[in-house]
């Protein structure tokens, strides 16, 4: 099976928190949903304020996932604060009765210092794999690979951060 991750520059954020890099301009979303739904399974990261727009442009059978962050960082002037992001997914494969249930929402705080603003957690990745049904042997495509965390956690190749998946970091 080939799955695929996406966590493009959210709608209007591009020159914001990216113009230091000219490869992260802003993403044609309409693209980039069908380049996602040509994959067995799949997973779009967007921000709450995206999700209408974004959302009906996703192929039939989406689901939507909430990335929920007890610590998110907190602007003057914003209330309520984004303290969630959607996850918009399809898995790749029906999950067997005997296997445990993954939940449509994950808690984990945000990541400080990585180099790019939006890395995410370990615990987020491994939550996105459960989501789209990748097991050992599937091929994984990282459409942006930012710092390269993802991928690192997603093939295991960073096997500190290979724990269970529901456990917290330590």
């Amino acid at each position: 099976m080939r799955i695929a991750y996406a966590d493009p520059p959210y709608p209007g954020q591009a020159r914001k928190h990216y113009s230091h890099d000219p490869k992260c301009a802003e993403v044609d979303h309409a693209e980039l949903l069908a380049d996602l739904a040509a994959y067995d399974g799949w997973a779009l990261s967007t921000s709450s304020v995206a999700l209408a727009h974004v959302l009906p442009l996703a192929p039939d059978g989406t689901r939507v996932a909430a990335w929920v962050k007890p610590f998110a960082s907190f602007k003057p002037g914003v209330n309520p604060g984004y303290c969630w992001e959607p996850v918009l997914f399809r898995s790749a494969r029906k999950r067997p009765r005997t296997s445990s249930t993954v939940r449509d929402f994950h808690s984990a705080n945000v990541t400080l210092q990585k180099g790019l603003a939006g890395a995410k957690p370990a615990s987020f990745t491994r939550w996105v794999r459960a989501l789209t049904g990748w097991i050992e042997g599937d091929d994984f495509v990282d459409m942006f690979p930012g710092t390269g965390g993802v991928g690192r956690v997603w093939t295991g190749e960073d096997a500190r951060l290979d724990l269970p998946l529901f456990a917290e970091p330590s």
